[in-house]
This record gives C-alpha cells, sequence and structure tokens, in this order.
C-alpha cells in the first residue's frame, strides 16, 4: 500500500508540474502577444495620423511655394503659417520616430514568446523521451526511480528556460517616458 500511495504521488507531482509549467508558459506568451497586438495598433494609428498631417502641411507649403513661384507675394498671414507648419511638422516627424522606436519593443515580446513556446515544445519532448521509458512490466521502485529522473529534467529545463528569458517588457503605450524594457 505505501508503494502504491509513494508511486501516485510521484505521478500526480509530476503530471501537477507538467500543468502548472505549460500553463504559466502559455499565460506568458499570450500576454506577450496581446502586448504585442495593442502596441502595434497604438504605433500603426500614431503613424498613419502623423503621415496624413505631415502630407497635408506638406500640401500647403506647396501652396505658398507656387505663389511664390509665381511671382506672387506671400501674405503676412501665409508667411507666419509657414513658420508655424514647421514646428508642426517637426512634432509630427517626432512622433512618427518614436512609433517606428517601438519596433524594437514588439520584436522583444515576440521573440520572448518564440522561446516560451519552443521552451514548451523541448520540456513536452523531454516528458515524452523519459516516459517511453517505463514499461508496463516495471515495478513500482523502477518507476518511482523514473518518475523522480523525469521531475529533476524538467525542473532543470524549467531553469534554463527562467535564466534566458528577459525581463518583461512593461510598455502598455507610445507616450514617451514610459519604455521599461529591461
Amino acid at each position: 500500500m505505501v508503494r502504491k500511495i509513494m508511486l501516485s504521488s510521484h505521478v500526480k507531482r509530476l503530471l501537477s508540474g507538467v500543468s502548472d509549467h505549460g500553463i504559466r508558459h502559455l499565460t506568458e506568451v499570450e500576454t506577450d502577444l496581446v502586448q504585442t497586438a495593442l502596441l502595434l495598433t497604438e504605433a500603426i494609428e500614431k503613424l498613419g495620423a502623423s503621415f496624413l498631417e505631415i502630407h497635408a502641411l506638406a500640401s500647403a507649403q506647396q501652396e505658398t511655394m507656387n505663389l511664390l513661384l509665381a511671382g506672387g507675394t506671400p501674405s503676412e498671414e501665409q508667411i507666419a503659417g509657414i513658420k508655424s507648419m514647421q514646428v508642426e511638422m517637426d512634432r509630427q516627424i517626432s512622433t512618427v520616430i518614436t512609433s517606428l522606436q517601438f519596433q524594437d519593443m514588439t520584436s522583444q515580446l515576440l521573440d520572448r514568446s518564440q522561446k516560451r513556446v519552443t521552451g514548451l515544445r523541448e520540456f513536452l519532448a523531454t516528458l515524452g523521451t523519459h516516459g517511453a521509458g517505463l514499461h508496463m512490466g516495471s515495478d513500482n521502485d523502477e518507476m518511482v526511480e523514473l518518475l523522480k529522473r523525469i521531475s529533476v529534467a524538467l525542473a532543470i529545463q524549467s531553469m534554463e528556460l527562467k535564466s534566458v528569458l528577459r525581463k518583461a517588457v512593461h510598455q502598455q503605450h507610445l507616450e514617451a517616458g514610459d519604455v521599461d524594457l529591461f
């Protein structure tokens, strides 16, 4: 009876560990992918809006340039408009550059997700490889020993995966000053 309890205890611990490990990594992958999608959506919206504004400003400047090329004299309002347009264009270009810089952050999130998926696949492959060593005729002592080896191998893999993963990317929006990469 003690041997059955010992064997079931090892099986329960192993299955619980595999389940917890898989759920934890898949939850992190899901979180990273949702965060990546949010950052990309916001960056694309800001890029689109900035490019449209830059186009509108360039068109307005072109009208004044056409007037000058035709020999006309711009009004004081047009001159002031050109000056303010340049300031606004500089601001929009800064927004574009900031949005483009978030490509690095989304790359980090996708890389972390890939590492987690790869780690989980290797984790499950280890379980399958070691599990193949379990024979129907094995006695309880052999099964307990095999389960211990599987648990140790999986714990080592879990620690190795944890050590290669970077700290989470906490950026939620593209506002300046929110970056927390490492």
